[in-house]
């Protein structure tokens, strides 16, 4: 599992610290968009973009290919 890390954080060319905080931060994203997509699931009228924006945001980052969206 060391050997398998070390691997991971060398083709992203990030530190452990540095990977921790940007997969912590997908992470979280994902789950408020989750939450998002749950409250659309229950009242279709709010947050009817909501969980497509997230998306396309998470994509965007982690792809590396810019979100044409973004302001």
């Amino acid at each position: 599992m060391i050997k398998n890390s070390k691997e991971h954080l060398n083709l992203t060319n990030e530190t452990y610290i540095q990977h921790f905080k940007f997969a912590t931060g997908v992470g979280i994203s994902m789950i408020y968009g989750g939450i998002q997509a749950i409250i659309h699931a229950i009242y279709p009228g709010t947050l009817t973009k909501a969980a497509s924006t997230k998306i396309k945001k998470l994509y965007s980052l982690v792809s590396g290919i810019p979100d044409n969206d973004e302001k």
